[in-house]
């Protein structure tokens, strides 16, 4: 997922917000994985700002300590499990201290993490947040607590979330939970239960509040946007029972974006994630329509070949996302698209892999995110197919990918060389404290040297002079 995926695989993210005057706990909240995940933390560090915790960054003097994990692949689970190892000595100095996991992990496992982690007092699915004051007071009894029921209703629309770290400038707001794709590789559908999408209102109050607070861009999120279908509340499978007056006033993706668009008219918008099924022409004329909505749409593709798409039930061909491609360029012209890949899926042959590679060349994405099949259990794919791709013929297969994406990645920034783009400063480059870091309409990554005026906030026109495979080279003109 893009900035939809987090490196899940990598060391957790934790933050800290301004402190609560009267809070006297403190809670270390760390998060693995999608952005959903961070914007869970959000809502999870707000319920617990309001019964007593203030965040901190230093694990050793937390009250609380929450991990917010991943389960798509088996190494992001990994990852948490050696985090935890490592807050095993910090226990036995401090016993009362309180240990939890959150999220698709947890949801996944379920009492199955408190027999296999015993560091761990507290387990919490991503619908059961609103029950975390109830599930401490239990732990603080001497109990272990677990709450993984999912809900068909849960959108958490009336909590305002604490924005956690981050740059004051940009910010994820969530419109839908859940995913009713049930693709055969996913664990998502069982970690995070049925799709169902937030009140509009609810959202443009956000939007809107995020813009007074000074934020200049926020992201739309969920695991599928597109999907998105406000009636009045419930999962979108049961639509088709609504009332005539619910389906009449039903707000789709489209009309949402439309609606923020213009409530926030000056706030730069992005989404993620898209679902080439479910992504209608009318968001792309959306896109073209209103200048504050970036034109670039993160669309999974996870192969080229129309048998493996089939085997993992993605609901869309090889012909038909090629033609979505081709249409969306012919309504938004400048548009950038970035794609999901899994190499070495069950009984995928060579030709198969050339399928995935020829429909990149075609597609020419400007990045990508490619993982090498990892089976997860609960899953169609676990249940029914044979994971047997050599490891060796995996690794062989996705560095050849990997190194096309690059190929690719360097022609399409090649593409932005000699033009001036519109870039929100979003922060100091890493690589020189003199230079700002910011991103184009087309989301790429853009550094230049600062300017005397400028500020983090500002969007200002950059002339791109050169580029290197992922990053643009420029400089501010008036």
């Amino acid at each position: 997922m893009q900035e939809k995926y987090i490196d899940e695989t990598k060391q957790g993210e934790a933050f800290a917000i301004a402190e609560k005057t009267g809070n006297s706990k403190k809670l270390f909240l760390e998060s693995y994985g999608c952005q959903m995940n961070f914007s869970d933390s959000e809502i999870v560090a707000s319920i617990l700002n309001e019964q007593g915790y203030n965040t901190t960054l230093k694990v050793e003097e937390a009250d609380l300590i929450l991990l917010n994990t991943c389960s798509i692949r088996e190494k992001a689970e990994q990852t948490v499990r050696m985090r935890l190892a490592q807050f095993k000595n910090l226990k036995k100095e401090r016993p009362n201290m309180t240990v939890g996991v959150l999220g698709c992990m947890a949801e996944r496992l379920k009492t199955k993490f408190l027999e296999e982690e015993q560091l761990v007092d507290l387990v919490v699915g991503p619908d059961a947040y609103r029950d975390l004051p109830n599930l401490l007071k239990e732990t603080e009894d001497g109990r272990d607590a677990i709450n993984v029921i999912l809900s068909k209703e849960e959108t958490y629309a009336d909590i305002n979330p604490v924005r956690l770290g981050g740059n004051g400038v940009t910010a994820f707001v969530t419109i839908t939970r859940g995913c009713d794709n049930m693709c055969t590789f996913c664990v998502v559908p069982f970690t995070r239960g049925r799709e169902r999408s937030r009140d509009p209102h609810s959202i443009l109050d956000e939007c809107k509040s995020l813009w007074e607070s000074g934020y200049k861009e926020i992201t739309l999120l969920g695991q599928n946007v597109d999907s998105y279908l406000w009636y009045g509340g419930g999962p979108k499978k049961d639509f088709a029972k609504a009332s005539e007056m619910q389906k009449a006033t039903a707000v789709n993706f489209a009309q949402l974006l439309d609606s923020v668009a213009k409530a926030v008219p000056q706030m730069r918008i992005r989404f993620s994630t898209s679902n080439p099924q479910d992504m209608d022409l009318e968001v792309f004329r959306m896109i073209a329509k209103h200048d504050n909505i970036c034109n670039y749409v993160h669309l999974p593709v996870q192969s080229g070949s129309n048998k493996m798409l089939e085997a993992m039930n993605r609901q869309h061909t090889r012909e038909e996302y090629l033609d979505l491609i081709r249409k969306a360029k012919e309504i938004v012209p400048d548009i950038s698209f970035s794609q999901d890949m899994i190499i070495g899926f069950c009984n995928e042959t060579e030709e198969d892999h050339q399928d995935t590679l020829s429909l990149m060349r075609e597609v020419e994405f400007d990045y990508g995110y490619m993982f090498s099949y990892s089976e997860r259990p609960g899953t169609p794919a676990h249940k029914k197919m044979e994971d047997n791709i050599p490891a060796d013929v995996k690794q062989r297969r996705l560095a050849e990918v990997i190194a096309l994406q690059g190929e690719l990645s360097r022609k399409r920034m090649q593409s932005y060389v000699g033009r001036v783009h519109e870039v929100l400063i979003e922060g100091i480059s890493k690589k020189n404290k003199n230079q700002w870091k910011g991103r184009n309409s087309q989301n790429a990554v853009c550094v230049f040297d600062m300017q005397e005026g400028q500020k983090l906030g500002d969007i200002v026109n950059v002339f791109v002079f050169d580029n290197t495979q992922g990053t643009l080279l420029g400089e501010t003109v008036k």
